[in-house]
């Protein structure tokens, strides 16, 4: 049995080895652009949903604790009230809590103590003005009944009041509150 084919033996070998197209390979590359472009707007979409759950939760979050910020910083009875109002405070942030506890010092406790003036504020309503997953600004419907030494007869108040919520760790703190 001859093998001979009549040609030199570069040339057979080359004739046997097939020719690779570049097509299979610019499939491989487009696939692959097309799979890390899906994994990233899948990340995206990901984040972003991640981020609206947690702006929901800080919603309702933030309200809650305003709700019970409120109360207890707009609430006090003049036999306690250096306890009261000092125990609001631990739910302030940094210069708010300064200027809270200066004024709780230097004019309601001993204004309270004098008159012997007892105030309980209740949340009538509370709705968010604005939210992120860290930040909100709560607008409550405060009612205040306040009773003194010299109008034992309860008084009713009512008053609108934009509270800024700042949460560190897993508390929400008031870092602002102001009459509207």
């Amino acid at each position: 049995m001859s093998t001979d084919t009549g040609l030199p033996p570069t040339e057979l070998a080359s004739e046997s080895v097939p020719v690779k197209s570049s097509l299979p390979t610019a499939l491989v590359a487009v696939a692959g652009v097309v799979v890390a472009a899906l994994l990233v707007g899948v990340g995206f979409l990901g984040w972003g949903y991640l981020q609206d759950r947690a702006t929901e939760q800080a919603r309702t979050d933030a309200v809650q604790a305003a709700t019970a910020q409120a109360t207890a910083m707009l609430s006090y009875n003049f036999n306690d009230v250096d306890q009261q109002l000092a125990a609001a405070g631990d739910g302030l942030t940094g210069d708010f809590k300064a200027d809270y506890d200066k004024l709780v010092k230097e004019t309601i406790a001993p204004g309270a103590k004098e008159k012997k003036i007892t105030v309980e504020a209740t949340v009538q309503a509370g709705a968010i003005e604005s939210a992120s997953p860290d930040d909100a600004v709560v607008l409550l419907y405060v009612n205040q009944i306040t009773t003194s030494e010299d109008m034992p007869d309860a008084a009713t108040t009512g008053s609108r009041v934009r509270m800024e919520m700042h949460k560190d760790g897993d508390r929400w703190l008031t870092g602002r509150l102001a009459p509207v």
